[in-house]
């Protein structure tokens, strides 16, 4: 399975920014989908995740402003991020995983994408 990330770049605080995340190869066996972050000198930290029913959760510091969707059919996963914050700028990375129930801690994942820079200037 490989996953593909697109769609990071810079914004201002208070602008929106729409990620995507597209995965190839045995996509079949894919359970939950995912997105966390790294800024630089921390640790990746959970975003939001979801599973093949539409089942998410989210982080605190993200609920209510990022949206997490997917397209089974295109195997893709989404994160709709609005009233973006400097302390939302990180490289953002998209995971899978392919058993299970939704799951916020990073081990918990078979794969990931190459991230996406996000920069959001105050």
């Amino acid at each position: 399975v490989q996953l593909q990330a697109s769609g990071g770049g810079l914004v201002q605080a208070g602008d929106s920014l729409s990620l995507s995340c597209a995965a190839s190869g045995r996509t079949f066996r894919l359970s939950v989908m995912g997105w966390f972050r790294q800024a630089p000198g921390k640790e990746r930290e959970f975003v939001a995740t979801i599973d093949r029913s539409g089942t998410t959760s989210y982080s605190e510091s993200v609920k209510g402003r990022f949206t997490i969707s997917r397209d089974n059919i295109k195997n893709t996963v989404y994160l709709q991020m609005n009233s973006l914050k400097p302390e939302d700028t990180a490289v953002y990375y998209c995971a899978a995983k392919l058993e299970g129930l939704i799951a916020t801690n990073f081990r918990s994942y078979d794969y990931w994408g190459q991230g996406t820079q996000v920069t959001v200037s105050s």
